[in-house]
């Protein structure tokens, strides 16, 4: 699936923000998109960690897309195609064993 290249929602410079504070602002960030809306990342470096960050947090809800891959500026378009799939706490067989039958 090809990423939405079109202008992105909200461009964060990750080169002005003190490091731990950059993956809880651009997740804050991420989590506030509507689905189509995309969120740009300007880094001094390849975010691949960010990525594997994101495959574990949000799969299947992102497309990921590297628009300038260095090796002085690194330019990453996430585009949010889903909002989270979670399961509510009262869905029917939502738990772990298929409706319930074992936890009785």
């Amino acid at each position: 699936m090809t990423a939405n290249l079109t202008q992105p929602t909200c461009e964060l410079d990750l080169r002005t923000i003190p490091p731990r504070e950059r993956h809880p602002l651009i997740f804050g960030r991420f989590d506030a998109l509507a689905a189509g809306q995309s969120l740009q990342l300007v880094n001094d470096h390849n975010p691949q960690p960010l990525r594997y960050q994101f495959e574990d947090r949000a799969f299947g809800q992102f497309e990921w897309a590297v628009l300038e891959a260095g090796p002085a500026v690194w330019r990453i378009q996430i585009t949010r195609i889903a909002q989270s799939a979670a399961p509510s706490a009262g869905a029917k067989g939502g738990s772990c064993c298929s409706g319930g039958a074992c936890c009785g």
